[in-house]
């Protein structure tokens, strides 16, 4: 697996909630930030618009590997309740990373095994095409390159993970 390739990851849960509840917890970037422990914060622009096409999320991350930064990101699609998605950096054509969030109405079995209205929430993150965190650890090790990106995605992996986790908590607890 190769950078260039734009290796992704993506996960999926069922949550026993409409997609409208769904859509009220994902629509909030900072949401991410509280489960994550890389994400340390996101917030729309003050300076500019919020939940649209065209919208910029601005974020705060850390990562023992890396360090911190900061990240501007662009709003590329916002089709509520059905998905929404960003790009990392001012252009999504170099994005360092583009992710999704997609939601599917669904039926599921609630505690009673009874049918009812339910969400499959998918959440996707593709690594590139442009330069990111990872760029200058495949420059210095090329070798190492399908190691280096294998492990950034599970550390990814794991933070959808529990982003997913939290929301069907948040959602399903109420």
């Amino acid at each position: 697996m190769r950078y260039a390739d734009g290796p992704t990851a993506e996960l999926s849960i069922d949550i026993a909630a409409s997609t409208d509840d769904v859509w009220a917890v994902i629509a909030d970037p900072s949401f991410p930030a509280e489960h994550s422990d890389e994400l340390q914060s996101a917030v729309w622009d003050p300076d500019g618009p919020e939940a649209c096409v065209g919208a910029r999320i601005l974020g705060h991350n850390i990562n023992p590997a890396v360090g911190e930064w900061r990240t501007s990101s662009i709003v590329v699609e916002w089709d509520q309740p059905n998905g929404w998605s960003w790009a990392v950096g001012d252009d999504p054509a170099t994005a360092a990373a583009q992710w999704w969030f997609r939601l599917e109405p669904i039926e599921v079995a609630d505690a009673t095994g009874a049918a009812r209205s339910g969400t499959r929430l998918s959440q996707k993150v593709r690594l590139g095409p442009g330069p990111s965190g990872l760029t200058p650890a495949i420059e210095a090790m090329p070798d190492k390159e399908e190691r280096i990106v294998e492990r950034r995605l599970q550390g990814l992996s794991a933070n959808v993970q529990a982003n997913l986790d939290a929301v069907k908590a948040a959602l399903e607890s109420s």
